[in-house]
């Protein structure tokens, strides 16, 4: 029997406003690349070339809009993530993966990090989105210290703790970064990934020629100067 055409338009109806909502987080983020962070609902709404109150007509009111650009920004970041932790590495590489990739997110999108997770004048919407994302990179990185420590025959107890630990560290670190720029992002990402996994070799006992060299791989040599100050 074919289908009621009453079934099907309200689903065709459903479909479409979901596009359009769709159409209007990207014209946001747009938005919110060109003002930045404090970029107003005007503004997202004459980047997606309509008005205010037809913004609203899909979004209950600024905390939607925000929680929804919100998403967008958090599966833009474990796109980025879950690739790098697909490959076949070595614990330390996939470490210091996870860290290049959360760098690079924040480097090429300052002004959308800052949006979702530093905006000072709407600080809860979007918040939670922020805290299922680290829940998730903090399952991750669980799963991997936890392999690594049995595989070592050593307890696994504090895998957890130290993934949400480390997670911090790095937003944190992150943060200063992104205002500072002192240093390159691989160096930044070589400094993180050298601290993190010496913790986690003392701790897990892995003290082999191996591992040593893993961990002083990615720390920069220091620069020598000549009388002159410049480097030789």
């Amino acid at each position: 029997m074919p289908q009621d055409a009453r079934d099907v338009k309200p689903d065709a109806r459903s479909r479409r406003r979901e596009e359009r909502r769709t159409e209007m987080v990207s014209a946001a983020v747009e938005a919110i690349r060109e003002h930045g962070p404090g970029v107003s609902v005007a503004q997202i709404a004459a980047a997606a070339g309509i008005t205010k109150p037809v913004l609203y007509r899909h979004f209950a009111d600024r905390a939607d809009l925000q929680r929804a650009v919100s998403e967008h920004a958090a599966d833009m970041l474990m796109q980025r993530i879950y690739p790098v932790l697909a490959i076949d590495a070595e614990p330390i590489e996939h470490v210091a993966a996870v860290i290049d990739a959360y760098l690079g997110m924040i480097e090429d999108e300052p002004q959308l990090y800052r949006f979702v997770v530093a905006n000072p004048a709407e600080p809860v919407p979007g918040a939670e989105i922020a805290q299922d994302v680290r829940g998730q990179i903090g399952a991750l990185l669980t799963t991997l210290f936890g392999e690594r420590l049995r595989a070592e025959g050593r307890d696994s107890g504090g895998a957890e703790a130290w993934a949400h630990g480390i997670i911090g560290m790095v937003q944190t670190a992150g943060e200063w970064w992104l205002e500072r720029r002192t240093m390159s992002r691989d160096a930044l990402t070589n400094y993180l990934s050298a601290l993190i996994w010496g913790g986690i070799a003392g701790v897990a006992g892995i003290d082999s020629p191996t591992a040593n060299a893993d961990i002083l791989r990615l720390v920069p040599e220091p620069q020598v100067h000549d009388a002159s100050g410049r480097d030789r």
